[in-house]
């Protein structure tokens, strides 16, 4: 019987340098929790895009890599960004834009990806969001896409 193992599991962590004092917390509390689970520090993948809005690309480009490779792959990604209301509608059309991205990615490629774009109303609603003390969502999207690698895995993809 085959068995999964973390320790030999590749993923990347695509995340937003804006509100990049929010996005840096959820970063490393995704490592951790990847940590955690025992995929191994070398096997993360950390890669920076400007804004929230060019994850989706970014996403894209990792696995087009994968597509041209046969070592390397990556089995897992986690989108990390913050999206702070301002004072136009701006914040609505890149909600829409990221999770429509996102959301397209898992759907025609089959690869999990955990879903760490916050979206508040305030910098102290995404801070708390990031905080570890209070259940940060950089490693509450880790470990969903953990949890769906584990899906794949028991399904025979």
């Amino acid at each position: 019987m085959k068995t999964f193992s973390w320790s030999s599991t590749r993923i990347a962590i695509v995340y937003s340098e804006w509100n990049s004092v929010v996005t840096e917390a959820m970063k490393e509390g995704a490592i951790k929790a990847l940590k955690g689970k025992g995929i191994l520090e070398e096997n993360i993948q950390l890669i920076a895009c400007p804004g929230a809005y060019e994850i989706p690309l970014a996403l894209k480009m990792v696995l087009d890599r994968n597509k041209n490779k046969m070592d390397d792959t990556i089995h897992g990604l986690v989108a990390l960004g913050a999206v702070i209301q301002g004072e136009t509608p701006h914040f609505d059309v890149i909600n829409q834009g990221v999770t429509q991205g996102i959301m397209r990615l898992m759907l025609d490629t089959g690869t999990p990806i955990g879903f760490g774009i916050l979206t508040t109303h305030t910098v102290q609603q995404a801070m708390d969001r990031a905080n570890p003390a209070k259940g940060n969502k950089g490693a509450e999207a880790a470990l969903a896409m953990c949890s769906m690698l584990e899906v794949k895995f028991d399904l025979g993809h």
